[in-house]
């Protein structure tokens, strides 16, 4: 008999994303049952939006083994990535929406968000992860952890982008002449619009610490066994 041949650990992974997902599902609709309502509809939408970075890096991986990063598929496939990559992080500004009706069990509602954010979240970072693999195979550790710095800063400035300002990915190609205006005139007159920067840096420290954590305690499982 042929031995079945076990999973990848890349495979187990994205099986757990699979169930964590369907968990954090699962959570909503019992909110949406019990409260008769499907009004944090979007929260589950946003989540199946943090797929779309990670099904891009695990393309783009599979690209890379067979072409160099400078031709224009992998090029096309990381820039779409990076525009996509925002939408898993900025789940993190989903809590101000717990306050916006009266629920059956606000604690409840606090689990629920939980489920969905951290499941998001933690898909984001394990698609950037993926990037950074790729990077640390072309470049030196330093060189692939700056390139990685400034991904977690323009994923900062977009959560900005996005949250306060209401540009989401879809306008890059439906409206890019609005958004250029909006981010350069805050480029050009940052004293007038602080709060920009302030949020950017504030999630810029928040994103860094935890990837550069969660990296590290990888490192040391690894190491260790």
């Amino acid at each position: 008999m042929m031995k079945t041949q076990a999973s990848s650990p890349l495979h187990q992974v994205v099986g757990l994303f699979v169930v964590a997902t369907g968990v954090a599902a699962g959570f909503f609709f019992i909110g949406a049952w019990s409260n008769n309502s499907f009004e944090y509809w979007y929260l589950l939408w946003n989540l199946l939006l943090a797929w779309v970075p990670l099904g891009l890096s695990l393309w783009l991986r599979t690209i890379l083994r067979t072409q160099h990063w400078a031709n224009w598929l992998p090029l096309l496939v990381t820039v779409v990535w990076l525009s996509f990559l925002p939408n898993t992080f900025y789940m993190l500004t989903d809590y101000i929406h717990l306050q916006d009706v009266s629920r059956v069990d606000p604690i409840y509602d606090v689990a629920m968000f939980t489920a969905l954010i951290t499941t998001g979240v933690s898909i984001g970072f394990a698609s950037l992860a993926l990037v950074h693999v790729e990077l640390r195979r072309r470049l030196t550790n330093a060189g692939a952890w700056r390139v990685v710095t400034l991904i977690l800063l323009i994923t900062s400035f977009a959560i900005y982008v996005g949250r306060d300002l209401r540009w989401n990915t879809w306008d890059i190609i439906t409206s890019p002449a609005g958004i250029l205006f909006d981010i350069s005139e805050r480029i050009v007159n940052p004293m007038a619009h602080l709060q920009t920067f302030t949020t950017a840096a504030t999630y810029f420290v928040l994103l860094s610490a935890g990837y550069y954590c969660l990296w590290r305690v990888a490192n040391l499982v690894r190491a260790s066994r």
